[in-house]
């Protein structure tokens, strides 16, 4: 019996998951870049003169790595592409973390609800989505609704 880490539904239910974590993160970014470039200026780690390519690559990078996983478009390689954000995020925040800096994390929307969530939880919030994007990276079985490396037909529609 496989481990339910080993079962492609659980890895489709993942990549699902993280995919539409992802596309719905880029979604205020993309409509506000101006407002993201403010925030990525917020957490005190970049040169100046990055900011705002940052803040106009970032959401794209987000969003078509999200549709990636979606879709089942090289999988393994949007789960890179998003474990390598991720782990960015990850040493970020918890540089301003260490630091007591409070920020707004620009996440998903830019603050206006007031109930942004603390850095501790956007940092465990993080490290929970990285080792799902590492499910995604290392699974090795046969995918399920998953685009072929090579081409345009969808494989395994059928359930186990």
């Amino acid at each position: 019996m496989k481990s339910l880490f080993q079962k492609a539904w659980f890895e489709l239910i993942v990549r699902w998951l993280l995919g539409a974590l992802f596309l719905v993160a880029s979604y205020h970014k993309i409509i506000e870049p101006a407002h993201f470039a403010k925030i990525i200026y917020g957490y005190s780690l970049f040169p100046g003169d990055s900011i705002n390519l940052i803040a106009i690559l970032l959401p794209y990078v987000e969003l078509f790595a999200g549709l990636a996983l979606i879709l089942g478009v090289y999988p393994r390689s949007a789960a890179l592409i998003i474990n390598v954000m991720l782990l960015a995020f990850i040493v970020a925040i918890s540089i301003n973390l260490i630091r007591g800096h409070e920020f707004d994390c620009g996440c998903f929307s830019f603050g206006a609800s007031g109930q942004a969530p603390s850095a501790l939880h956007l940092l465990i919030r993080d490290i929970l989505c990285f080792f799902l994007g590492l499910q995604v990276l290392f699974y090795r079985n046969s995918r399920k609704l998953c685009a072929r490396q090579s081409g345009s037909i969808l494989e395994n529609l059928s359930p186990h």
